[in-house]
């Protein structure tokens, strides 16, 4: 669906129900398309815990760096 920039201005929640349901719309300006409106790519949501068995903290994950560490940084 290709629509003017007037009418993309005036029916703009018209559009965008149906950019929701998939549809593309090009919005176009002296009948060139200039942009175009598509649905969000939905992100799977993260499970906390997935990747536990893939990797495990160290027990000094907490401890101060070594001083040669600290070095490297001018600390």
């Amino acid at each position: 669906m290709q629509v003017n920039i007037h009418e993309a201005k005036t029916h703009l929640s018209r559009l965008l129900s149906k950019v929701a349901l998939g549809e593309e719309v090009i919005i176009a300006k002296a009948g060139l398309p200039v942009a175009r409106l598509v649905p969000v790519e939905k992100k799977e949501q993260r499970v906390l815990g997935e990747d536990r068995a893939v990797f495990e903290v160290p027990e000094d994950f907490d401890d101060p760096l070594p001083t040669e560490v600290l070095s490297d940084f001018g600390l």
